[in-house]
């Protein structure tokens, strides 16, 4: 009775192992394609240990989905979701997002977002070579099929870079410096809790930046996103220093 009348039904739940992989997906209510795929890295610290988060850092392309499951998941999960909501009225258009385990019985689905996941989409879209307002039109306009949506073979890995004590008590307003040697470094830096203070740039969230970089493979990827990390300074920065290692 910890929780009150809530413990008076209790729900016994498969509880399912492997590998989790993001596959987010374009539609217009009719056609559905799929991105390339990405693996988010949920524990605060580094070898998968501590609490969950929001996610500490993404890689793009998974490593453990294989061109074997492409077929499997659009004949299994992506055409029947799409063909449910269709015989529901309720005609989706826009991104669909697919959290998905890799397990001993196959793919499995763990959650689904009507949205571009966070942190997933930063190293997603990086690999995008085709205009995104053109895939956009065609998605509102229900020509995805039309559309040919090219990616780059290069690897991304976004390193998330946090305020010490997060996802717990953190303290914000802390000043941060080094961003514009990051970015000449080549990096791109995603905003996610700063803020402008007396025309300086502070902390004023968890997750505050998402460093990300490309390469010809992930741990050249992984290599430079580092190397701009740590050039990124506030007080009680914290980061994981395995991303896209697992």
């Amino acid at each position: 009775n910890a929780f009150g009348k809530a413990g008076a039904r209790i729900v016994v739940e498969e509880f399912m192992t492997g590998p989790e992989v993001s596959v987010l997906c374009f539609t217009d209510g009719k056609t559905i394609v799929p991105m390339v795929t990405s693996q988010d890295h949920k524990r605060a610290l580094d070898n998968d240990m501590g609490l969950n988060t929001g996610g500490m850092g993404t890689f793009s392309p998974s490593k453990h989905y294989s061109s074997d499951c492409d077929g499997w998941l659009r004949d299994n999960i992506l055409l029947p979701t799409v063909n449910a909501m269709n015989s529901e009225g309720r005609t989706f258009k826009g991104v669909l997002y697919f959290g998905l385990m890799l397990t001993k019985d196959g793919i499995k689905v763990l959650e689904y977002n009507a949205r571009f996941g966070d942190p997933e989409t930063q190293v997603v879209l990086p690999r995008l070579k085709t205009d995104l307002v053109d895939i956009f039109n065609a998605v509102i306009d229900g020509t995805l099929d039309t559309i040919n949506i090219e990616w780059s073979e290069q690897a991304c890995v976004c390193v998330i870079m946090a305020s010490g004590g997060y996802p717990g008590k953190y303290t914000t307003g802390y000043e941060i410096s080094g961003l514009a040697d990051a970015e000449a470094s080549g990096a791109v830096i995603y905003h996610a809790g700063t803020a402008l203070k007396d025309g300086k740039l502070v902390t004023s969230g968890g997750r505050v930046l998402g460093v990300t970089a490309m390469g010809d493979t992930v741990e050249q990827a992984r290599e430079k996103a580092y190397h701009a990390v740590e050039m990124i300074d506030f007080k009680d920065k914290h980061f994981r220093r395995d991303i896209g290692i697992k």
